[in-house]
């Protein structure tokens, strides 16, 4: 069970990486593309430790769903974005789907 907190740690990395590459806006600013650089290597890391233990379909499926979530989450608190009803609903849906491989799903580790 401690590869999800590995998992949980690499999504964070890449989230963090991805709102510095916002704030890089465009690769004009380099310093934010550097740090962006730094965390997706971090997460990486971590992401290829993982897939070590589980399945890659798995792993994907919440590296991605709470990914895009924690994205539009930080989106949202830190840049002031908005999303309309349709935007939280598409979101909705992808943790509605990452649940149901998570907790239903009988591929979890190789």
């Amino acid at each position: 069970m401690h590869y999800y907190s590995f998992l949980a740690a690499a999504i964070v990395n890449e989230v963090v990486a991805t709102m510095l590459l916002k704030l890089s806006d465009g690769l004009t600013k380099w310093w934010w593309a550097v740090a962006s650089v730094f965390f997706y290597a971090i997460a990486g890391v971590l992401l290829s430790f993982v897939l070590k233990y589980m399945a890659v379909g798995l792993v994907y499926a919440v590296w991605a769903g709470v990914g895009i979530t924690l994205v539009c989450i930080a989106s949202v608190v830190f840049l002031g974005q908005r999303f309309d009803a349709a935007a939280l609903g598409g979101v909705a849906l992808i943790i509605a789907g990452v649940l149901l491989i998570t907790l239903k799903s009988g591929v979890t580790f190789q």
